[in-house]
């Protein structure tokens, strides 16, 4: 009997130890409240852009695979999403280059639709920077794996990845199988669709080559309590240049802190009032409304010929300012601003000047100032958000663009520009716009305006 009592007593205790185990394994299971972005049966809540590279569901697993003679393809969510934190698995072919699309979009004005957008890399090759951060079809390389050994060691050839990638903010950091690999902060873009792209292929490359993601789940709610440290130190993007940037010839025009190669456009020394430096922002200050009546305009103290430029400003309600190009101190040593050829900057909704000027437009935002009206489909983004201004001059052909569209382009120096400025206020300049080469300027007109991620791309002559 009592080795019956043992024997039984033996079985209880094994019983409650194996329920106390379930018990313990299940208070440790994984209580985050993720959420699916694939059902595991079909692609609903995605869909395809750029591409006609083929997708399918095969086994609960989304598979992509390559085709010849189409460009980057990218299987899209329909929501768009800023804040989250994702989640997921991949397996990629070892001859394939891919990526996780972030914060991305797709408009008709830029690029003909072109996706654009953060990409987290997905890199099989010998460089090993899968989890590194490009910027797609805009700046390029923001954040490579060259300084992270670590994370370049932690790809799994021909076996499943994992990543986490959490956008909070202007704040990006990746891991790779729980590797810190990429920590970014830059405020480029807030919203966007989540992408999984099949890159495009060579003529020697197979088709048919496979990349599969499974496992795909997001946060979007309590970030705060779910979010990671990064042993990483974050690359900061807010006036400096991208590693693409700075191999492709730019440069910065503003350092972000000082005044350095500036100076007042009448001055031989930057401005004592009428303007700041604030977190990394150059600000003129509201004076009234009234050209140049308090710091005064400011100048690059280099001139410049053929170039390519790109300004990020930032409107106040009603403000009006202006990057002018081609500007000649020496003119104009009266009253008002430099003379120069000007990119218009204003607010078209509640600045009076939008509707003036020789030709209706001509003064509305990203115009030639009072000659060329700019394009009415122009994509302007609200008050109190940043817009990106780009000046492309380059053997007298000049460019606007704005937000990444093109919104006028004009000939220096030939009979339709001539005939222009002579039905315009510049006809009492002899030449005016014609000279080789001027100051960059930034006009104070009175109204508060931000600008920053001033840069520079000099171009040679052909």
């Amino acid at each position: 009997m009592e080795h019956i009592k043992s024997s039984n007593f033996q079985k209880t205790t094994l019983v409650l130890i194996i329920l106390l185990c379930l018990g313990c394994s299940d208070s440790k299971k994984d209580s985050t409240p993720w959420i699916p972005l694939f059902d595991g049966e079909t692609l609903n809540g995605w869909t395809i852009k750029g591409g006609e590279a083929n997708y399918m569901v095969r086994d609960e697993i989304i598979v992509g695979s390559t085709v010849h003679d189409t460009p980057n393809t990218f299987l899209t969510t329909d929501r768009m999403y800023g804040d989250f934190i994702l989640e997921l698995d991949y397996k990629v072919d070892s001859t394939m280059n891919s990526g996780i699309q972030i914060r991305s979009n797709s408009f008709p004005h830029y690029r003909n639709g072109r996706v654009h957008g953060y990409q987290i890399e997905i890199d099989p090759s010998d460089r090993a920077w899968s989890a590194g951060i490009y910027d797609e079809a805009r700046r390029g390389w923001l954040n490579t794996m060259d300084n992270n050994p670590k994370a370049q060691q932690a790809f799994k050839q021909n076996e499943w990845n994992h990543y986490r990638i959490e956008a909070l903010g202007d704040t990006l950091k990746t891991w790779i199988n729980d590797v810190p690999a990429s920590y970014l902060i830059d405020d480029k873009t807030s919203s966007g669709f989540i992408g999984l792209q099949v890159h495009s292929i060579g003529k020697d490359q197979k088709a048919g080559t496979e990349i599969q993601w499974k496992n795909i789940r997001i946060l979007t709610d309590s970030l705060a309590k779910y979010t990671r440290k990064s042993t990483l130190t974050p690359i900061i993007t807010k006036n400096h240049l991208g590693i693409d940037e700075e191999k492709n010839g730019w440069k910065l025009l503003w350092d972000g802190s000082t005044t350095d190669g500036w100076r007042g456009a009448r001055l031989d020394d930057f401005p004592s009032e009428g303007w700041i430096i604030e977190n990394g922002e150059l600000i003129v200050l509201s004076s009234g409304g009234e050209e140049s009546t308090a710091g005064g305009d400011i100048v690059t103290d280099d001139l410049y010929g053929n170039f390519e430029l790109q300004v990020d400003f930032k409107l106040t309600k009603g403000a009006n300012s202006g990057i002018k190009y081609f500007v000649d101190t020496d003119l104009n040593k009266g009253p008002g601003s430099s003379i120069g050829l000007e990119y218009q900057i204003l607010d078209d909704d509640n600045h009076p000047d939008a509707k003036l000027g020789n030709h209706e437009g001509s003064r509305t935002m990203a115009s030639l100032y009072d000659l060329i009206m700019v394009d009415p489909d122009k994509p302007v983004n609200p008050i109190g958000e940043w817009n990106h201004a780009r000046i492309l001059s380059k053997d007298n052909h000049v460019e606007h663009w704005l937000n990444g569209m093109k919104v006028l382009e004009y000939e220096r120096k030939s009979d339709a520009y001539k005939k222009l400025v002579s039905e315009s206020k510049y006809k009492i300049w002899p030449n005016f716009g014609e000279s080789d080469q001027g100051h960059i300027l930034l006009q104070d007109h009175g109204d508060r305006v931000a600008f920053k991620n001033i840069k520079i791309r000099p171009i040679l002559s052909e």
